[in-house]
């Protein structure tokens, strides 16, 4: 019995199987649109580093300025401030998000 049904070109059909399977998507439509937002969540990534190594930096210097005039390194109500204004806005995950922040910007004790 023969096939009546079209034969693909094995290059479409190769990169089509390789946008599958780094992106998920079964067209290269759908492949291009997942690569381009891949590339802003990559950008917004790398900003959101920078601001949390930013808010770092602030933190210490905060920290410094609270233990130099004789008060602790942590001031746990500004914490809980921060901890509610996380869960307000983005629901329970904002709190571990959150406390993720709060850990990094402590520093060392």
């Amino acid at each position: 019995m023969t096939s009546t049904a079209p034969v693909k070109s094995t290059a479409k059909s190769c990169t089509a199987k390789a946008a599958a399977e780094k992106t998920g998507a079964h067209t290269d439509e759908a492949a291009a649109l997942i690569d381009n937002a891949r590339s802003r969540i990559d950008a917004l990534d790398d900003r959101i580093i920078g601001l949390v190594q930013e808010r770092m930096a602030i933190s210490a210097v905060i920290q410094e300025a609270r233990i130099t005039s004789g008060g602790r390194r942590i001031n746990l109500s500004r914490e809980m401030e921060i901890l509610g204004q996380y869960r307000d806005a983005l629901g329970k995950p904002g709190t571990s998000l959150a406390m993720t922040l709060l850990e990094l910007c402590r520093g060392r004790a």
